[in-house]
């Protein structure tokens, strides 16, 4: 059987099921989700996409257990996280998930490596150096070790996150407009590791993006319209995303 036909019968790596999320109450409530179903395959990389105020990163927040849900359920792999205390979810996510947000959230008084190195040391784990060397040299970060994120550019910084992310073996991870803070040279450096992670670590990625060429690198993307899930490309291109997004925004309501 190919692999992607091992894909399709896989265990998907994140899903939700009816899932909403409610801000506030009575006439002041806003329905950020209402009702969303969507599975996320193991070894894929996935985009998601939208109108602004479409929902897709309260979908993203809520799908990591940065946020809770009002209803519905959301399983990484077999896990019910919905179901989980604050413990608990708290170690999933140190375990399981891994982040990468627009803004680097590197500490700057400890050097590149210590920064990739210290979420594994926070959780008394002993660093793979086969994977962190590999992850480095595929990142170009191997003279930029000992720099402190003050002495690097804004895309290795980027990829110092990646890195960090990448270095626990996560079961997902969720990057958050990862290229929103970098130049198009930058961004396009970022997108073709995580996507090259995919390929050949294994990765799965989700990624909440606004830009229609960031999107191009995933697999798949999935569109958002006023919190709920409307559409979705395989094989994606700019082209065919911007257009579809066109359409999100120009269709009667």
């Amino acid at each position: 059987m190919s692999m992607i036909d091992d894909r399709v019968t896989a265990v998907p790596a994140v899903t939700a099921a009816g899932l909403t999320k409610v801000y506030g109450d009575g006439d002041a409530a806003v329905r950020a989700l209402r009702g969303v179903d969507v599975s996320f395959a193991a070894e894929a990389f996935t985009a998601i996409m939208g109108p602004s105020g479409s929902g897709k990163s309260t979908l993203m927040h809520c799908l990591a257990g940065l946020d809770t849900v009002t209803s519905g359920s959301v399983r990484i792999g077999d896990v019910e996280i919905t179901e989980l205390g604050d413990r608990r979810l708290t170690m999933l996510r140190r375990d399981r998930i891994g982040f990468v947000f627009q803004a680097f959230n590197l500490l700057p008084t400890l050097t590149a490596e210590q920064n990739i190195l210290l979420p594994a040391q926070i959780a008394g784990r002993i660093p793979d150096r086969e994977l962190l060397d590999r992850v480095v040299a595929t990142l170009g970060l191997a003279d930029r070790l000992g720099h402190r994120p003050a002495e690097l550019s804004g895309g290795q910084q980027q990829r110092v996150a990646v890195a960090r992310a990448l270095i626990g073996r996560p079961q997902v991870i969720f990057a958050d407009e990862p290229t929103g803070n970098l130049d198009s040279r930058s961004g396009a450096e970022v997108l073709s590791f995580l996507r090259t992670s995919v390929r050949e670590l294994g990765q799965t990625i989700v990624m909440v993006t606004h830009d229609p060429v960031a999107a191009s690198y995933a697999d798949r993307v999935v569109f958002l319209r006023d919190g709920l899930l409307v559409s979705e490309l395989t094989g994606p291109t700019p082209q065919s995303v911007l257009d579809t997004l066109v359409g999100l925004e120009t269709a009667p309501c």
